[in-house]
């Protein structure tokens, strides 16, 4: 257990390295040596967790899981809301999260199969949207593939906006307003006005991940 433990911080610490590297550089500046000068391990390490600066960026952008630690909720719309909020909060506090999402909208990242992270938050939203429906929650107009594709769209221009105003103090507000604009052509009246869009509830939703 102690040998395993010990390979999965070192696989952190590589991940968090490249993430740092490319953050600073972008992906196509970057090389092994200085991701390998960063971490501070072994070649031979690296390539036990990584075959290729292709890999190491694939792990990066798998940091982006989305729903990861979002407690359920009755509301399934809240639950949507709340995975924006909580990847808005880890934006602002982890570098990993931040490098990875960075990644996703580097335009020089030639040769790079970015599609993951928005294909995965796509159809995460998808999901929500399609029990919201279940449910009784949305408009009847409402169709649940493109709205997701509209979330993850209007989120990437926030987020981009949001990191060269203020490096992400202000995404949370951001997203706020979002939902205060999107939610009420999406949602069922009774429905809308149960959910908490509130800009602090990405530092509590935040907190009840970490608790769980």
């Amino acid at each position: 257990m102690a040998k395993q433990d010990r390979a999965i911080r070192t696989r952190r610490t590589i991940l968090e390295a490249a993430a740092s590297v490319f953050e600073k550089q972008g992906y196509q500046a970057a090389t092994i040596t200085e991701i390998l000068k960063t971490a501070g391990v072994t070649k031979g390490a690296l390539y036990f967790h990584f075959q290729s600066k292709e890999d190491l960026a694939a792990g990066v952008l798998s940091e982006q899981e989305p729903g990861q630690g979002v407690p359920p909720q009755p509301t399934k719309l809240q639950e949507l809301v709340d995975v924006g909020m909580l990847l808005a909060y880890r934006l602002r506090t982890d570098p990993l999260v931040r490098a990875s999402v960075r990644l996703t909208l580097d335009h020089q990242a030639h040769g790079l199969d970015r599609r993951g992270p928005f294909l995965r938050w796509s159809e995460a939203n998808q999901r929500f949207l399609d029990a919201a429906a279940r449910q009784g929650e949305l408009l009847p107009h409402v169709n649940p593939r493109a709205t997701a594709d509209l979330y993850v769209g209007a989120f990437a221009g926030l987020q981009m906006m949001s990191q060269t105003l203020s490096d992400y103090e202000d995404l949370a507000e951001r997203l706020s307003v979002l939902q205060h604009h999107l939610m009420p052509s999406i949602a069922m009246p009774a429905v809308l006005a149960s959910l908490d869009l509130a800009p602090d509830r990405a530092d509590r939703i935040a907190e009840t991940a970490a608790a769980s």
